[in-house]
């Protein structure tokens, strides 16, 4: 332990075996990825065909099996080795064969597919994770912590103790120590009673025992006196778990095996109240270890009623004491019940029946109505409001007048309203007509910052739609007048 420990987080990044060794995780992740976008990784079933694949591959590079010439044999072998009732086809095999050589896992070579070193490190790693995780789901939920805590230490030993991180294996064992110990609390009560619990519980203290030894083991390792600075409190910590759950393991066993012995043993006629008293004493608040149940301990294991006429006796109790609640509990419920939104049911719609109706309108009035529709549109891209505005006002002027009185004499204000008029006289609320008298252009008296290119182009009158309506009118009403003075 005096070299330190080969760490990808405490290497230099610069260094090329740095970039091999992320180069080797990204090529584990474009297999996976590649695997997963072929459809090959959906299910758990797919996930045991492929790793199966991979076993034989990974059997004939160690020389334990025949050579692979191609995936043909794969496919084949996989038949003869695995009982499997819809083995996966020659072109599924060929497709998981041609990833593997695209990320140089395997290479293909005239006769035979070669493992190369890289693949044979990513598969060992594959295979290993799913047996750990095979173990680790074989236990009960206590045992898994127990089992991970174990896994830690053995890992610690391989690796730790070889120059090689194993990722603070100490701390995650004692972690697991803990969370395991956690379990234990709320489920004694359970195995308590459960007349059948013996071997389990047998079985949690004899891995605690384990652990013990191998977390003392773990700590020897560390002599130096910088270490165990560094480890005080994982020291400490992990003593006092380990303490704490072979105790509570103990304390269980002990504690089961006198509950189920209690009917063994001779029934007196007479009570003796002085021991009554120091047994109701010693239930408050006993040491882990020891035999003595609590209150809540020996109601739980009473509820049994085993043979018949047991529930008569007068102490079996025909209801389960829940165990206490911590108060990470009570937190969460409180929390729970401080935030709790009911779900509502989504309203039903009445599904009504679509009635379609025919409606019919005369062209022309079609046409006034998507004039006017366009207008809208127009307007509301481009501001007319004020052209409009002084053109009621004044029904016919001069453009020029228009666009300075409307707005102002600004260079940017005449290009908005010209645009403006453009969009008025394009949808037929102005019209623009060339000035037939000269009185009715005058010459231009406003100072603006901009001036016409051409003079004819401000020869010309802006006139409101309506005022032309009424001025037709008043001619044909001047010239029905000379029709009758010269009939008169």
């Amino acid at each position: 332990m005096d070299l330190p420990l080969i760490s990808i987080f405490q290497t230099n990044e610069s260094k090329p075996e740095m970039h091999q060794a992320l180069r080797d995780v990204a090529l584990l992740s474009g297999v996976l990825n590649d695997l997963n976008s072929q459809n090959f990784l959906q299910t758990p079933i797919e996930i045991l065909r492929f790793l199966r694949i991979i076993q034989l591959i990974n059997e004939e590079a160690l020389g334990l099996d025949e050579p692979i010439e191609n995936a043909d044999t794969l496919y084949f072998r996989y038949r003869n080795r695995f009982d499997d009732i819809e083995p996966p086809s020659k072109k599924k095999v060929d497709q998981i064969v041609n990833v593997l050589v695209k990320y140089n896992w395997i290479s293909k070579q005239t006769r035979q597919l070669k493992m190369r070193d890289v693949g044979k490190r990513m598969m060992d790693t594959l295979i290993r994770l799913a047996n750990d995780s095979l173990a680790y789901y074989m236990h009960d939920d206590i045992g898994r912590s127990l089992f991970q805590a174990r896994r830690d230490a053995e890992l610690s030993e391989a690796y730790d103790d070889h120059g090689i991180s194993g990722g603070n294996k100490i701390a995650s064992m004692i972690r697991n120590v803990e969370n395991a110990i956690q379990l234990m609390k709320e489920r004694e009560l359970e195995l308590l009673a459960d007349r059948n619990a013996l071997p389990q519980l047998e079985i949690i203290h004899q891995l605690m025992q384990e652990l013990e030894i191998k977390l003392s083991e773990r700590f020897r390792q560390f002599y130096t006196l910088e270490d165990s600075l560094v480890l005080s409190n994982l020291m400490q910590s992990g003593t006092s778990a380990l303490a704490d759950g072979t105790n509570l393991s103990m304390g269980m066993i002990n504690k089961y095996l006198k509950f189920t012995m209690m009917k063994q043993t001779m029934l007196l006629s007479s009570i003796n109240p002085e021991k009554v008293r120091l047994f109701i004493t010693q239930m408050y608040d006993p040491p882990q270890e020891s035999d003595i149940p609590n209150a809540y301990q020996i109601m739980s294991f009473m509820e049994q009623n085993e043979y018949e006429g047991e529930s008569m006796d007068g102490l079996w109790i025909p209801i389960k004491f829940a165990a206490p609640l911590s108060g990470e509990a009570i937190g969460e419920a409180i929390e729970y019940l401080e935030n709790y939104e009911p779900i509502v049911e989504l309203m039903q719609e009445d599904d009504q029946e679509i009635q379609y109706i025919n409606e019919e309108i005369d062209i022309a009035l079609l046409e006034d109505m998507m004039g006017e529709t366009e207008w809208l549109l127009t307007k509301s891209m481009i501001e007319t409001e004020a052209i409009e505005v002084f053109m009621k006002e004044v029904e016919a002027a001069p453009i020029e007048t228009v666009m300075i009185e409307a707005t102002s004499t600004a260079w940017g204000d005449a290009i908005n309203a010209l645009t403006a008029l453009s969009a008025l006289v394009g949808s037929k609320k102005l019209t623009l007509e060339e000035a037939k008298d000269e009185s009715q252009v005058q010459v231009s008296l406003y100072e603006k910052e901009w001036d016409w290119m051409s003079r004819d182009d401000s020869n010309q009158v802006v006139k409101h739609k309506n005022y032309r309506i009424i001025e037709n009118k008043d001619i044909d009403s001047m010239q029905e007048r000379s029709d009758d003075e010269l009939d008169g």
